[in-house]
Formats: C-alpha cells, sequence, structure tokens
C-alpha cells in the first residue's frame, strides 16, 4: 500500500511534489499500487521511487525524473514517458502496451517479461538495459540506442523503424557462455537453432525438402490442381508451400514469395491463366538463379507475353504441357518433380555439394 500522506502529496500537483521532493531528498517515496491513472505527472521528480504495482495508465509523465524507482509490474499502458529519464529503474513485468517512450533514457534499466507491444522507442536509449523475456512485438525502434542489452528469451515480432544501434546484443542466460549478435530479430533465432536440435532439423528439412507452388487460386479451375499438387509432393516425403494470395500484387507480397523461394528446394509454377504469376517469376528467377523452377500449363493455353524471357534462365526447365489435372498426376513424378530434383541438383554450387 502507499504512503497515505506521500499520496496526497502527489494528488496536490507536480509543482507541490517536486517542492517537497526537493526539502526532504532522504525520503524514499513510497507510492506502492497507487491509482495515478490519467495523472498529470510532466517533469515529476520520482527518481527511487516505489512504483511497484501502481497503476499509471494514461499517465503523463513526459521528462519525468524516474531513475532507479522501482516500477516492478506498474501499469503503464497508453503511458506518455517522451523524454523521462528511467536509467537503471525496475520495470520487471510492466505492461507498456502502446506507451510513448520517445526519446526516453532507459540505460541500464531492467525491463524483464515486461510487455513494450506496439509502444513507442523512437530514438530512446536502451543501451546496457536487460530486456531478457521482453515482448516487442509491432514496437517502433526506429533510431533507438540498444547496444550491449541482454536479449535471452526475447519475442520480437514485426518491430518498426531501424535502429540506430543494435550491436553485442548478449543472447544467453548469465550462467551460460556469453554469445553476442548485432540484430534484435535475429537473436531469438540463434538461440533457438543453438539449443533446439528439433529447430535445426527443421531448417535442413527446409532447405532439402521445401517445395513452393505458385499458380492462380481459381477455385473453379486452377486451384484444385495446385491443391492436389501439393498432396502429391506429400506422397513423395517433400514439404509443399502452397501459398495463396487473394489481394493485389504489393511489394510485400513479392518479398514473402522471393523469401519463400529462396528457402524452396525448388519451385513449381503453374502458369495457367496466369494473373500474378508474371510478377512472382520475375521476383524470383532473376534473383534466385540457383533455385530450381519448373513451369505447367494446361494445353489448351498460351504462354503469356514476358516469358520467353523467363525461360531463357538456366533455372527454369521446359514447360511441362497437361490435358486435364488427372493427367498432371499420374505423371508428376516423372515429369515435374525428377526433372525439378535433378535441376535443383545441378544448381546447388560445388561448396554446397561438399
Amino acid at each position: 500500500m502507499a504512503n497515505e500522506e506521500h499520496l496526497r502529496i502527489i494528488k496536490q500537483g507536480v509543482e507541490v511534489w517536486n517542492r517537497w521532493r526537493e526539502g526532504n531528498p532522504e525520503i524514499i517515496p513510497d507510492l506502492k499500487g497507487a491509482d495515478l491513472n490519467g495523472k498529470n505527472l510532466r517533469d515529476a521528480n520520482l527518481s527511487g521511487a516505489e512504483l511497484r504495482a501502481s497503476n499509471l495508465i494514461g499517465a503523463n509523465l513526459i521528462g519525468a525524473n524516474l531513475t532507479k524507482a522501482d516500477l516492478t509490474r506498474a501499469k503503464l499502458i497508453i503511458a506518455y514517458l517522451d523524454g523521462a529519464d528511467l536509467t537503471g529503474a525496475d520495470l520487471t513485468r510492466a505492461k507498456l502496451t502502446r506507451a510513448y517512450l520517445i526519446k526516453a533514457k532507459l540505460r541500464g534499466a531492467k525491463l524483464t517479461g515486461a510487455d513494450l507491444t506496439e509502444a513507442k522507442l523512437t530514438g530512446a536509449n536502451l543501451n546496457g538495459a536487460d530486456l531478457t523475456r521482453i515482448q516487442l512485438v509491432e514496437t517502433n525502434i526506429a533510431d533507438a540506442a540498444l547496444t550491449n542489452c541482454k536479449v535471452y528469451g526475447i519475442s520480437a515480432w514485426g518491430l518498426e523503424g531501424m535502429p540506430q544501434d543494435q550491436s553485442n546484443l548478449i543472447i544467453t542466460r548469465d550462467d551460460e557462455p556469453t554469445i553476442t549478435v548485432d540484430n534484435l530479430e535475429v537473436a531469438q533465432f540463434i538461440y533457438l537453432i543453438l539449443h533446439s536440435p528439433k529447430i535445426r532439423d527443421v531448417i535442413d528439412t527446409i532447405s532439402k525438402k521445401a517445395v513452393l507452388i505458385l499458380g492462380r487460386f481459381n477455385e473453379e479451375t486452377q486451384k484444385p490442381v495446385l491443391e492436389a499438387i501439393r498432396d502429391e509432393l506429400r506422397k513423395h516425403d517433400y514439404l509443399p508451400i502452397l501459398f495463396d494470395w487473394d489481394r493485389p500484387v504489393s511489394r510485400n507480397y513479392l518479398e514473402t514469395v522471393s523469401t519463400l523461394a529462396h528457402l524452396s528446394r525448388f519451385v513449381i509454377a503453374d502458369i495457367t491463366e496466369p494473373r500474378s504469376i508474371p510478377a512472382e517469376l520475375m521476383s524470383i528467377v532473376p534473383a534466385l538463379p540457383s533455385v530450381a523452377v519448373q513451369p505447367l500449363m494446361l494445353r489448351s493455353d498460351y504462354e503469356y507475353a514476358l516469358f520467353d524471357h523467363i525461360k531463357s534462365f538456366k533455372s527454369v526447365l521446359p514447360v511441362y504441357l497437361y490435358e486435364s489435372q488427372e493427367m498432371l498426376l499420374a505423371n508428376l513424378k516423372e515429369h515435374v518433380i525428377d526433372p525439378a530434383e535433378a535441376k535443383a541438383r545441378e544448381l546447388i554450387s560445388p561448396a554446397e555439394k561438399r
């Protein structure tokens, strides 16, 4: 429970509070569990304050001095902490969802298990902070300084912006030999590779068995064909990746296609009634010369205009023409899978073969 006198003083406003702090520097403010929801605490001197489990939802803490404050399990959802000084503060398991921490000082702060989902850390200084098990989902880290942070168990997904510096991130526990990396999103992946044999096996499986299937996902005609190809590939111990996209082609879409192709053993592309296929193949074939591409087409259709350029690349096999879905499946191994597998082996670099 918060100290009643301290709570009474802070509710009188920042000017009264700061004057009291100045006159009583030896007193550690006790505001544990205090309800300060939406309170205006701009430029407040809260250094060293006990704010454990306090309610600061929507509070204005812009420019506040929170150095070495105890904010363990504090609720700071949508709180405004722009320019605040949280150097050495303890924010263990604090809720900072959608909080504003633009240009905040968090050097050496402890954020173990804190939730910063959709928070704004633009230009914030987190050098040397403990980010163990922190949640950074769709968090804006543009121009943030993140050097020498502990990031074991971090959950970083959909980060926005590029940090000013993210070097020497420590991905291991305190009781393990220190391993550092220089990228926040890569950190969690590297640790998983090092400590999970199953993850290593999955990566090995993807590189050897993944097959990307591209085509027009028309419910009445081509989608059943593509799904049948997927099912047949499974029978031959491949890992089919069927990427169904019903929205207009965009840059993000093509980047996703290119990434999936990069992970694949080879690509099967049905160019019957092409819509997005020309753009997809242009994003794959010139950029990924080591990925084999096996085109297919219904015999009654015609190659699209730009396909002449695509099929001139070494990685692209001759188009396999099929009369029907039944014919395609009956000949899939002999005329599609086996040639694509042979081409994939041919395109592997000598170093990879060793």
